[in-house]
């Protein structure tokens, strides 16, 4: 059976030789007898699993030892409620920056526990662009300061990271976790669901710089406060064990290919190709400010719903799937994660060259 090429802004697709390498250890895990799917999430073997996988994240990301790496259930979105039950309890004010629909979640659940500002905001141009800010922008009594690194729905990204002075800076990394290096000590936390770039969806990495636990308010629910998760290293209870296993497996899958700065080159590498096109056809534009384009989410459009419309069709009928854009931006956004061969997007431009010249 031939596999297509999966565009999805998530669940996306995984690299093939990790999705062998579980299918191999599937019914027996390394000679355990058993599936990572049935054992107990306090066994030896599985102790090992979660081990490594911090190790390997520490290792990829260059994680200081005064952060934390905590696996977690909830998804991001979880997070948007957990951020602030943790830590907006010093002044009770805190700072966002509202890129897109996800930043804009995390601030609405944020106004319920405190006094959330929005410091600047891009709705005003449907979030093509990333706003600009100053140090003096932000509030030097804020708790931290709130970013959404990559925009999956917008396909815009921070290529500078803000500076917010001495205020603690809280980043959602979703949909650009482990595509390029991060300087992970310019952030309090740093935080991602799995489904694009790490692992099926299940599984949310949270790292935490330590000096930030430990601040939680009264009614922070258990499972929600981030110093009673490191403090039973992910394992309050059962842990998403199939997903951190795949983490694992990703994560070699990385480092075998060289690492963070490998993955970077290659990155850019896809996104020059698709790009380049978008800037040069008569039928397809992208929709974002080109200094603030994702390598990871292209959304681009025709003028005409109709062709928009045609065109995801014909790319679905020739094995490129979920190319339709979110309702908000409309056309199209080809999602090119980590996972997504050079060949896929190779192939991808020459369809929508054929389909250009046969619709001209």
């Amino acid at each position: 059976m031939a596999r297509v090429y999966n565009f999805s802004a998530g669940p996306s697709m995984l690299p093939e030789e990790v999705l062998k390498k579980a299918a191999e250890e599937m019914l027996d895990y390394q000679g355990s007898g058993q599936s990572v799917m049935e054992m107990s999430h306090r066994s030896k073997v599985f102790d090992g699993i979660i081990k490594e996988t911090e190790a390997l994240f520490r290792e990829i990301m260059n994680i200081p030892d005064n952060y934390k790496v905590l696996f977690l259930q909830g998804g991001a979105s979880t997070q948007f409620a957990a951020i602030p039950l943790n830590f907006m309890n010093g002044s009770g004010k805190a700072d966002y920056i509202i890129t897109g629909q996800w930043a804009k979640k995390a601030f609405a659940e944020a106004k319920k526990y405190g006094e959330a500002r929005a410091v600047a905001s891009s709705a005003d141009k449907t979030f093509t662009y990333i706003p600009k800010t100053k140090r003096e922008d932000f509030d030097p009594e804020a708790d931290y300061v709130y970013i959404c690194m990559n925009n999956t729905i917008y396909g815009t990204v921070y290529h500078e990271i803000p500076d917010v002075g001495d205020i603690p800076l809280i980043a959602d990394v979703s949909s650009c976790f482990l595509s390029e290096p991060l300087d992970v000590t310019k952030f309090a936390m740093v935080y991602g669901g799995a489904q694009k770039n790490v692992a099926p969806a299940g599984v949310t990495i949270c790292i935490i710089r330590e000096d930030m636990l430990g601040k939680a308010r009264d009614i922070t629910p258990t499972m929600l406060d981030y110093k009673i998760q490191a403090d039973a290293d992910s394992l309050y209870n059962t842990p998403p064990c199939w997903n951190i296993y795949i983490t694992k497996l990703v994560l070699e899958w990385i480092k075998g290919l060289g690492g963070l700065e490998a993955m970077k080159a290659r990155n850019e590498k896809k996104a020059k190709v698709l790009y380049d096109f978008l800037d040069s056809s008569k039928m397809f534009r992208g929709t974002v400010v080109p200094e603030d384009r994702s390598l990871m989410n292209v959304p681009f459009v025709t003028d005409s719903e109709e062709l928009n419309a045609k065109f995801i069709k014909e790319a679905a009928d020739n094995g490129f799937i979920n190319l339709k854009g979110h309702r908000t931006v409309g056309g199209m956004r080809a999602s090119i994660y980590n996972a997504m061969p050079i060949e896929g997007v190779e192939k991808l431009v020459a369809f929508m060259q054929k389909f250009e010249q046969e619709n001209s």
